[in-house]
């Protein structure tokens, strides 16, 4: 039978999101393109797929490309999990040395792969003459994840306010978005979903809501304590969440975008945490980029999750909870709630030497 023209090109990752059940995981995927956000959510809705909701890592394994061998990936794809449903997933991330350096033995997989098992290559480049691409574009799925322009965002917007969040994001308030918050999907996504808890029981974003709660050197702001505080310069961090409630910002508003990055640090701090007592070992770059870092940060959330530290770091879930339960309840007001937030931002102070924790013999 002859393949059909919609089946040998690369399905677009917002055609693919939007309805992912028309675009079933195949046992050879590609997920290609230079957009990291929307290459995260497409492998998110592949991994929901294939090893549903509970799974959790028992079926599913992830190489580095650059470290990730053949006969490793072949073994992870052949291995039967003793407490998943019987499918394996696995994952090559930055998959393009792997490629370079596999390309006729992958091209012999694609032809006969491993019942019961989905193999996705994640890379920036994926030519589509080449013989593996035709091959995958012939029996897999191909999702091409690429920046989106203005017009194209915009459209992302509305239909994310209203599948993801539940609201409707009116078109002059998507704009406002626009103008205010840099053309970063991950940073839309984090303003979207705090205009959604602040929309309330209207249910409804506006223009003058965005205005009113999105700016642009409030943003910066917002984003320069986050990284103060998680690299433990404590003082600065306080100096930067005073600059924003003296211009207006409230607390609630702060805290989404604060939470969103430290429980990142804290899904990496668990996936190493899981990964060692099951007796493998995860790099703490492939943990930061599995819990949704973007990949301008990685370096910088390395260098954060490391000043917290693994202890720590595994506790942030249980902080930030309290603090959103405190901050919804009986620290409700403005006033205490900022307390909420400092005591956080404490939280994640450098921990004294044991030589600072000495007493001084000095006189």
């Amino acid at each position: 039978m002859a393949k059909t023209a919609s089946k040998s090109a690369a399905t677009s990752a917002i055609d693919f999101l939007a309805q992912p059940g028309k675009h079933p995981a195949a046992a050879v995927c590609a997920v290609f393109g230079d957009e990291a956000f929307l290459k995260r959510e497409v492998l998110a809705a592949i991994r929901s797929e294939v090893l549903g909701q509970d799974q959790g890592e028992f079926s599913l394994t992830t190489f580095v490309g650059r470290d990730a061998t053949l006969r490793d990936v072949r073994d992870a794809l052949a291995t039967a999990s003793l407490f998943g449903s019987g499918r394996r997933l696995v994952i090559v991330e930055d998959a393009d040395p792997f490629i370079t350096d596999h390309r006729p033995e992958l091209e012999d997989y694609v032809a006969k792969p491993q019942p019961g098992a989905v193999l996705v290559l994640e890379v920036k480049t994926w030519p589509a003459t080449t013989r593996l691409a035709k091959a995958v574009a012939e029996t897999g799925l191909s999702v091409e994840c690429k920046s989106l322009k203005e017009p194209e965002t915009k459209r992302w917007l509305l239909d994310r306010a209203t599948t993801r969040h539940g609201v409707r994001l009116e078109s002059a308030a998507a704009e406002a978005l626009l103008e205010l918050v840099p053309l970063e999907l991950g940073i839309l996504a984090q303003e979207l979903e705090k205009l959604s808890l602040l929309a309330g029981d209207k249910g409804r974003i506006d223009a003058q809501l965005v205005t009113e709660n999105v700016g642009g050197w409030r943003t910066r702001t917002t984003w320069e304590m986050i990284d103060a505080a998680a690299d433990g310069r404590t003082r600065d961090a306080f100096e930067q969440l005073h600059r924003l409630i003296a211009a207006g910002e409230k607390p609630h508003a702060i805290f989404p975008p604060l939470s969103h990055s430290l429980r990142q640090l804290a899904a990496a701090a668990r996936l190493v945490d899981d990964a060692q007592r099951a007796g493998r070992r995860l790099p703490l770059h492939a943990a930061l980029k599995q819990a949704g870092v973007f990949p301008f940060k990685l370096a910088n959330a390395e260098r954060q999750l490391r000043q917290i530290g693994r202890e720590r770091a595994l506790c942030l879930v249980d902080w930030l909870l309290a603090a959103d339960l405190a901050m919804k309840g009986y620290n409700s007001a403005d006033a205490r709630a900022r307390m909420e937030l400092e005591r956080l931002l404490l939280r994640l102070a450098p921990l004294p030497s044991p030589r600072q924790l000495r007493p001084s013999l000095a006189v």
